[in-house]
């Protein structure tokens, strides 16, 4: 074989090899998101601590300490309050409701944080899909259909490295594009 031609096939076989790869991430980002199998709505109450987020334009002047306050409300919808520090001090608070999709243990919910009266416009109602959740129920990743939002949260203001770094594992495995993750910064809280 001639030294060009050698180099000719192992050129085509790193291109072939290239295209495998990009294609299976092609493939990963274009397969459904998959949300966890089951959701204990009781369970998952409480207060979360923002740990990371896809930035996006509804949270923008927020500067740290973010959380998710939830709270499961007599007619079975969840109040959701989100409270962060603005980069002045200030404490922005948004105040929604979410109901859940499906049946009593579906991990796919819609939230609204526009006025009740609006209610019936299906844009304002955002989908809420628990894409990730530990058994007990410590850390949590939520993003929807589409991959465009994603956060992270956790029952406790920081996550050990080891914890975090399996979610993250877990995540591209679904698709998602890590590099887009923007740690949130905490503060004592």
């Amino acid at each position: 074989m001639l030294p060009n031609t050698r180099l000719i096939l192992l050129l085509l076989g790193l291109l072939g090899a290239s295209a495998t790869l990009l294609a299976a991430e092609r493939g990963a980002r274009s397969a459904p998101v998959t949300p966890v199998p089951s959701l204990d709505v009781p369970r998952y109450m409480g207060a979360w601590y923002e740990i990371a987020k896809y930035p996006n334009r509804f949270q923008k002047q927020c500067a740290g300490n973010t959380t998710a306050h939830y709270s499961l409300q007599p007619d079975k919808t969840v109040q959701v309050i989100n409270r962060c520090r603005r980069t002045d001090g200030t404490i922005d608070e948004a105040v929604g409701t979410a109901r859940q999709l499906g049946g009593p243990t579906s991990p796919t919910l819609k939230v609204r944080f526009a006025p009740a009266w609006l209610s019936f416009l299906p844009m304002v109602w955002g989908d809420y899909w628990v894409i990730d959740l530990d058994p007990n129920y410590q850390l949590a990743a939520v993003s929807e259909p589409g991959r465009d939002y994603l956060w992270i949260l956790s029952r406790t203001p920081t996550v050990s490295r080891q914890a975090y770094g399996a979610l993250l594992e877990r995540l591209e495995r679904q698709g998602f594009d890590l590099s887009k993750l923007e740690m949130t910064p905490q503060a004592a809280y």
